[in-house]
């Protein structure tokens, strides 16, 4: 049985030739980037389902933890 983090992250898909092979959201034209923007611009999660009736609650959250699995396997390197 898989784990709510393995079925939200399903919902994050990489499909060449769509959004430039950015990782979307159910193979849609949203990307996780364009999540976590409308996040940081203020938004509140119903405020994003109200505007986008496409997107589902379960949608941000696979965004967020997304980003979340990227960061943790980044490493960054500061300019000194």
């Amino acid at each position: 049985m898989p784990t709510v983090n393995e079925t939200l992250i399903e919902r994050i898909t990489l499909v060449p030739g769509l959004m430039s092979g950015k990782p979307t959201i159910r193979g849609m034209r949203f990307t996780v980037s364009d999540i976590l923007e409308l996040l940081s611009s203020g938004l509140s999660e119903n405020e994003i389902l109200e505007q986008h009736p496409i997107l589902e609650k379960e949608d941000i959250k696979a965004a967020l933890l997304y980003a979340s699995f990227k960061m943790k396997n980044t490493m960054i390197i500061h300019a000194s």
